[in-house]
């Protein structure tokens, strides 16, 4: 078996349940030279692989930078099973500059690529189209309607990100989730940012899914060496938006970044503005992307933001808050970052 990636264990006055599974915070100290980070990632990988019965290794790329390094680094883990490849989640409301990156780097890689779409579109859940196929609601009301604001974040997430990507597993797997497995290569990183810190792990286990994070430990020094020295293609997209754009959905979006978005991808403004039009023509109040609308509560307490998704909401007022328990406990080395992931 391949060597252990030890986490740390819960310590006296820790929390042991919080609403959700808890991010993992490492007793070792954190890899000081990139040789040092790489050979973690490899490592992780390695106990993933030795962990459970993979049959389909998977890296996740969203455009982004992050993903993009992520991805040269795990290239010869994808060569070992025909159903190998590298995934895209085209959710239907991004940058498209964005997905043309993606097929382009997965092209001059010679790597195969499955690009994803969600059953449901973007543009009929906001105009309250997809009418609920489960629960009391089956057949008679909407699961959502309207522009979504933090509270319509796991609507989109679930829809547009995660089916996907349940869907591809199924394509792999089916029903065999208990012997057989997918691997879902991901480039969250703990020095990320805030959110990404709190929804990523080094290996987590779900259903037929083993999510991997080979780059969890990765410092932003050590991911700027590694672009420099590889020559690795840039997004544009994260250079101008500082994220990758694969998903616009507008839950979580700040003041102005619709302009900004306009200022740098009219198209990509220009579609958004034609469907507030269309929200507002079918009577929703809820009429205007990136706003929060009118009345809308916020999510329910101890409630899961999407694990690929880096503008996720910090924990509510009077939640348990992790980051500061491992600050506390002395397993946190350095300043939490601010801002949101490039």
């Amino acid at each position: 078996m391949g060597r252990r990636i030890f986490t740390a264990e819960l310590l006296p006055g820790m929390p042991d349940t919080i609403g959700r599974k808890p991010a993992k915070a490492e007793h070792a100290p954190p890899a000081r030279t990139l040789d040092e980070a790489i050979t973690r990632s490899h490592d992780i990988i390695a106990e993933a692989l030795d962990r459970y019965p993979i049959v389909a290794r998977h890296a996740l790329l969203s455009g982004g930078n992050d993903s993009t390094l992520m991805l040269h680094l795990v290239q010869p883990y994808l060569d070992s099973s025909e159903h190998d490849a590298v995934v895209h989640v085209n959710t239907g409301i991004g940058v498209e500059e964005t997905r043309q990156h993606v097929r382009d780097v997965t092209r001059a890689w010679n790597l195969p690529l499955r690009e994803l779409h969600p059953r449901d579109s973007y543009d009929d859940l906001v105009l309250g189209q997809v009418i609920a196929r489960s629960g009391k609601n089956a057949g008679i009301r909407p699961v959502w309607k309207g522009f979504p604001g933090p509270a319509g974040h796991g609507v989109m997430y679930r829809r547009l990100k995660d089916e996907p990507l349940q869907r591809n597993r199924a394509q792999v797997i089916g029903t065999q989730g208990r012997t057989r497995k997918v691997l879902y290569l991901a480039g969250m990183r703990w020095g990320e940012s805030q959110r990404r810190m709190r929804n990523a792990a080094e290996i987590d286990q779900e259903g037929g899914i083993v999510w991997c994070s080979p780059l969890v430990h990765w410092t932003n020094a050590q991911m700027a060496e590694y672009r420099r020295t590889r020559l690795l293609p840039q997004n544009e997209v994260s250079a101008h938006l500082h994220m990758s754009g694969e998903c616009l959905c507008g839950a979580f979006a700040k003041p102005g970044e619709l302009d900004e978005i306009e200022f740098f991808y009219p198209r990509t403004a220009y579609r958004i503005r034609s469907l507030e039009q269309r929200v507002k023509a079918a009577g929703i109040p809820a009429c205007k992307w990136g706003q929060k609308p009118v009345g809308q509560c916020a999510p329910k307490p101890g409630s899961i933001a999407g694990r690929l998704c880096s503008s996720c909401p910090a924990p509510l007022q009077g939640q348990t808050d992790l980051m500061d328990i491992w600050a506390q406990q002395g397993l946190l080395t350095q300043p939490l970052p601010q801002g949101r992931a490039a």
